[in-house]
């Protein structure tokens, strides 16, 4: 029988002229550089969809079904949650001209670029919702290629029983260290697979700790190499920004509140808020990541910069606070 996720602890709370507002409750798991659990709130072994966060295990799947490709950039564009910025676009067409493909061979749903910037610039052209704009087209471009290379159909790629996406689940089960507790839809319309935030961190811990020139090396090195094309600008991508700001650290954020992140040789964070909000996220894995020893100008920001601040009539009134302090 499936264990149940059991729901999380109070992580964070709002702050409004100096009166608490809000409180997010969330679950966290943090392991040591030896894969050990050393800190947790909340559940960390029921299990949440981690949506976008399985990514960069699904771009190492995709690479032992013989996806190859010939920049690492393109590769990190197949693990990412993009802006849809010119360069996000310009990417994921490079990816289906790879392949002898056209954007109408993509199955994710159209969908505006989910960057503010990119979004306004999108609309100032004239342009409206459609697929290769929405943040998961690089992923789904990555699939289309995968199935190209392995001989598998193209047609209902995302379905959970076509080939590519058993091949998905098996690898996110041996880099996750535990079986897929559930299966579902997500919003791009692919699988999604269900893990526990001990089995998430310890993929993204596999991920930087593996050699080179392995599947799991090669996905982690192409993401560090160019966090901008994981995510994107603005204060709200904290991938891209721990990634920019933390030499050597992998992170991957996914929707309803999820965030995992890994240090080589100082180990890996997961955590997830209950009510699927984003803001608390960067304070409760900057004190995560404080419990493992990190020290970075970026980790500060994160806590109080814009997506942790409150806003009364346009002017900073409060904050966005982690309350969880795991001890060292």
């Amino acid at each position: 029988m499936i264990k149940a996720y059991a729901g999380g602890e109070i992580l964070a709370e709002v702050v409004r002229s100096g009166f608490v507002e809000s409180r997010h409750h969330g679950s966290v798991a943090v392991l040591d550089a030896r894969g050990e659990l050393v800190a947790a709130a909340g559940d960390p072994d029921g299990p949440v969809f981690p949506r976008s966060s399985n990514k960069p295990m699904q771009a190492v799947g995709m690479l032992r079904a013989g996806l190859r490709l010939p920049k690492s950039a393109h590769l990190a564009l197949v693990a990412a949650s993009h802006s849809g910025e010119p360069e996000h676009i310009d990417g994921v067409r490079a990816l289906l001209r790879h392949g002898g493909l056209t954007e109408s061979d993509l199955r994710c749903p159209p969908d505006l670029p989910i960057g503010e910037e990119a979004r306004r610039d999108w609309l100032a052209a004239g342009r409206g919702k459609e697929p290769i704009a929405m943040n998961c087209s690089g992923k789904h471009a990555g699939m289309l290629l995968t199935c190209l290379a392995a001989g598998w159909p193209t047609v209902d790629y995302r379905a959970a029983d076509h080939p590519l996406q058993k091949q998905l689940r098996s690898t996110v089960e041996d880099l996750a260290g535990e079986p897929v507790a559930a299966t579902g839809v997500d919003g791009c319309g692919a699988t999604v697979f269900a893990l526990s935030l001990r089995g998430l961190a310890g993929a993204f811990l596999r991920l930087v700790e593996a050699a080179p020139g392995t599947a799991e090396r090669t996905v982690a090195d192409a993401m560090r190499a160019h966090p901008h094309l994981v995510g994107g600008r603005g204060p709200e991508r904290d991938d891209t920004r721990l990634m920019q700001g933390v030499p050597g650290l992998l992170a991957k954020g996914g929707a309803e509140g999820v965030l995992a992140v890994a240090l080589p040789g100082v180990g890996a964070v997961a955590a997830k808020i209950d009510d699927g909000s984003r803001r608390p996220l960067g304070p409760v894995v900057v004190a995560a990541l404080r419990r493992l020893g990190v020290d970075a100008p970026v980790l500060d920001e994160l806590a109080s910069g814009a997506t942790a601040t409150v806003y009364g009539g346009g002017e900073p009134v409060g904050a966005v606070r982690a309350v969880w302090a795991p001890a060292r």
